[in-house]
């Protein structure tokens, strides 16, 4: 892990860029010396680890007293995609225009998203837990596609908070049977592009013993901000 560039934020957060390989990543650190409890951060389908509302939110929680990271995985934010990837996102952008069904469209994005990038979240978790400011244990906030995968493939993950928007592969609401650790689950109750029924159906499937539903009114980027702080108190509940 190669460290490109740092700065200082104004609450004592270090906001730091990094490159593993091919991997390019942003890590959090609080201003406290001790070694932090770590959560990983992943947008929804591909959007770039730099976009806002994943930054504030990854700054928010580094000044709970979280280590916080995000990567762009294969095919997200700047990397490379495929001619697959390009041909599923212009047929995404065709069948939207046209009011046509989207599900087998997105199954032929976001699938192979999921799979390539869980390896690549597996080989930054072992570059950050080798880190001395950082001590474990890890939780998981973002994407809920990746992050079921990611908490089934992945022990060292003891809890995760998922956003209800966003596509979830067939593959994956299948596995969510096999997710056991406590879950915290956004549900924005008017999701212009993501199902009620079938968020909700997700919810339940979960295997989780506990598991958190929080539905609040409004569209896809409508949660408001009062959720950060509940996810902050949810994760000291399991990391600290």
């Amino acid at each position: 892990m190669r460290f490109t560039s740092e700065q200082r934020l104004d609450n004592g957060v270090l906001e730091r860029e990094f490159t593993l390989g091919e991997i390019p990543g942003t890590l959090w650190t609080p201003g406290s010396a001790a070694p932090a409890p770590l959560i990983l951060m992943a947008h929804n389908n591909g959007l770039p680890k730099g976009e806002a509302r994943l930054v504030a939110r990854a700054r928010h929680s580094a000044a709970y007293g979280y280590a916080v990271a995000t990567i762009d995985a294969p095919g997200c934010g700047d990397r490379p995609r495929s001619a697959a990837d390009e041909q599923a996102r212009a047929d995404l952008r065709r069948a939207m225009q046209a009011g046509e069904p989207l599900d087998e469209i997105f199954e032929s994005l976001v699938g192979p998203l999921v799979e390539k990038a869980v390896p690549d979240w597996r080989t930054t978790l072992d570059a950050l837990l080798s880190l001395p400011e950082i001590g474990g244990p890890v939780g998981y906030s973002g994407w809920t596609a990746v992050g079921i995968r990611l908490a089934v493939a992945e022990p060292r993950i003891a809890a995760a908070g998922f956003f209800a928007g966003g596509y979830v592969p067939s593959a994956q609401r299948e596995e969510a049977r096999e997710v056991t650790i406590p879950l915290f689950f956004l549900l924005q109750w008017d999701d212009e592009g993501n199902p009620r029924q079938r968020a909700l159906d997700l919810f339940d499937a979960f295997g989780s013993k506990e598991k958190t539903l929080h539905a609040n009114l409004g569209g896809h980027t409508g949660t408001p901000w009062f959720e950060a702080d509940d996810g902050n108190r949810f994760f000291g509940r399991h990391l600290k």
